[in-house]
């Protein structure tokens, strides 16, 4: 296999190593591409000694049991690597940590290997690209641009195909803006659904690790593996259920009014926007126009308002030891926080307060917000020459979203077809309340998937690569998937069962063609029963529900002998918990396997 065209999105990699691939010789070819950057993107790459720890770890281990193995991936430089130094673009701030941050560590249980450290305005204050000691890192399409901002070298790592994914972090925009300019997937999860332990704070309240991804479906195989409860984060929260998943549509979209779009000058955004609305029309969305002016007045709070004096209090006895080592634009945003009052922390908290009960009104009529992620995007040239106004620009549509706690999705749209900035990607954001992180993404893949575009800045389609599946929760989501096939399917007698349990429908789906279904002998609820066979087996039809795993234990203590919940092989090769079947409880009953589903098997009888 020519690996040098080996594509490093996840199905890629999996098909790779199920091929014989060897892990050494895919990481090989990760760091011989990462060697090439040109543009500015990594602080620090890893040795052959550095990497090797982390790749013996693989050896025989089947590449299968673990969801992640062997996968390349880039971090960004503000959050810990142990051994690795950790600069926050800063060289004279620089630490070496004993240990990795609390993800790291989920990640490189679950196989992935870590190639190095990425560039980053400084101590993440940007959102540009440009603020960094290291060089300005440079767009993935056009070296010339800047690349977004602050998580720059993690977008640019992943557009070029150097990585299968990237951890950046967001707080005004960070993990959104550089997705957008470099034709990726940048998925800005609920705030304290990652652990920030180990991560170098900017505004601690509103932070959050950002995942970015080339499709939004290795976004969430990521986040399924990250968003581990940290006991040890102050800030973390459980995964709470999300609810209604709106994104099979139909749904409701909310589009700001006209007077509030802002694509400074960018007359090619403005087409490649209203381009966005009539897709999400065409995969069933209807859009509302809202009023976004009390979104953009919390927005101003993140700057103008005390949060900066987070940004001091992150590095405060840095900063008044070493100010001359901070950048110019940096220092001036973070020296502002010295003057912030408690008064003023009050003040504008209460009215943060009352911004968010106007903004969070809109959820009663739309399920998501779209609006673009960058109005209009920027060379480096003209960035360093005006870098506050320019750099405000881009956080038009981002800056409220942390503050208001909301989680969101950017997502490529298409590219530029005229303008300066001709033959750029650009991008928009897919925005709902916390937790709603799962049905984003799956909104956004739908959204991505109607486009026919390749992945990042590499010649790979994204045709080639698999859609999100609908058992794909994230770790420790405080829920439970379960796959049901029988009584308990959506309007058959036991259903109730689920629902009154909170349990939510995530979609029908397809078990494996290696099942033998029997409807079984008793009552007076009749129920099926699937076994496992080795062979004479077929597909089975299933639903996938979501339940708050609070009431999981309830529900299988419900459950009769024969039949119990275990592991059931689905079409697309995934397991998922759902119900199986002792293969002596079928004795006197009835063998179905040839319809495939119990619902043809009740009409039948009918």
């Amino acid at each position: 296999m020519d690996l040098s065209t080996l594509s490093f999105d996840l199905a890629s990699l999996r098909a790779a190593y199920a091929a014989g691939t060897p892990v050494r010789a895919v990481i090989a070819e990760a760091m011989r591409r990462c060697a090439s950057d040109t543009h500015h993107a990594f602080i620090h790459r890893l040795t052959d000694a550095e990497i090797e720890p982390f790749i013996a770890r693989l050896d025989g281990v089947d590449p299968a049991s673990l969801p992640l193995y062997g996968v390349p991936f880039a971090i960004k430089d503000n959050i810990d690597l142990a051994h690795m130094p950790t600069t926050a673009g800063c060289p004279e701030f620089a630490t070496t940590p004993s240990e990795s941050a609390f993800l790291i560590q989920q990640l490189v249980a679950a196989g992935a290997v870590p190639l190095g450290k990425t560039n980053l305005d400084q101590f993440a204050t940007g959102l540009n690209g440009t603020r960094s000691p290291f060089g300005a890192c440079q767009n993935a399409f056009n070296p010339a641009f800047i690349s977004g901002g602050s998580s720059s070298g993690s977008a640019v790592s992943v557009a070029k195909g150097w990585v299968g994914f990237s951890l950046g972090t967001d707080t005004a925009g960070s993990g959104r803006v550089p997705a957008s300019f470099n034709n990726l997937v940048g998925l800005k999860p609920t705030i304290g659904l990652l652990s920030a332990t180990g991560v170098v704070p900017a505004c601690r309240s509103v932070d959050t690790v950002s995942i970015f991804a080339l499709t939004a479906a290795d976004a969430q195989a990521v986040l399924a593996v990250t968003a581990a409860y940290d006991e040890a984060d102050a800030f973390g929260r459980k995964a709470e259920p999300f609810g209604v998943d709106f994104s099979a549509g139909p749904f409701r979209f909310g589009v700001p009014r006209p007077q509030d779009l802002a694509f400074f000058g960018n007359d090619a955004a403005i087409d490649l926007f209203a381009q966005s609305i009539e897709r999400l029309h065409a995969l069933g969305g209807t859009a509302v126009e809202i009023d976004l002016t009390p979104f953009l007045q919390a927005a101003r709070l993140l700057y103008e308002g005390p949060w900066v004096a987070e940004r001091y209090v992150a590095i405060h006895d840095f900063i008044e030891a070493q100010p001359e080592a901070v950048f110019p634009p940096v220092r001036s945003i973070i020296e502002g926080g010295k003057t912030k009052t408690a008064a003023d922390a009050f003040a504008a908290s209460y009215q943060l307060k009352a911004l968010k009960r106007v903004c969070d009104a809109v959820w009663q009529h739309i399920d998501c917000l779209l609006t673009p992620t960058a109005g209009t995007i920027y060379c480096i040239s003209d960035m360093q020459a005006d870098p506050i106004r320019l750099n405000s620009n881009l956080g038009y549509y981002t800056n409220f979203m942390n503050l208001l706690d909301y989680a969101a999705v950017a997502v490529p749209a298409g590219f530029q077809a005229s303008g300066d900035a001709q033959g750029l990607p650009w991008g928009v954001t897919l925005a709902a309340p916390a937790f709603k992180d799962i049905p984003l993404l799956r909104l956004a893949d739908r959204f991505h998937r109607a486009q026919a575009l390749s992945l990042g800045a590499t010649a790979t389609p994204l045709a080639h690569t698999p859609t999100i599946g609908i058992t794909d929760l994230p770790k420790g989501s405080n829920t439970a998937g379960t796959a049901v096939c029988g009584a308990h399917l959506s309007g058959l007698p036991l259903n109730w069962q689920l629902t009154q349990r909170g349990a939510r429908l995530l979609g029908a789906v397809q078990s494996a063609a290696e099942y033998k279904f029997y409807a079984l002998a008793g009552g007076p609820v009749q129920r099926p029963g699937m076994v496992r066979v080795a062979e004479g087996g077929a597909a089975i039809h299933m639903e996938v529900w979501e339940m708050p795993a609070q009431h999981f234990g309830s529900f299988v203590d419900g459950i009769p002998a024969p039949l119990g919940i275990g592991k059931v092989k689905l079409a697309d090769g995934s397991w998922v918990s759902g119900f199986v079947c002792e293969a002596i409880g079928v004795e006197g009953g009835t063998e179905i396997t040839q319809l495939g589903s119990w619902r043809a098997w009740l009409a039948q009888r009918a």
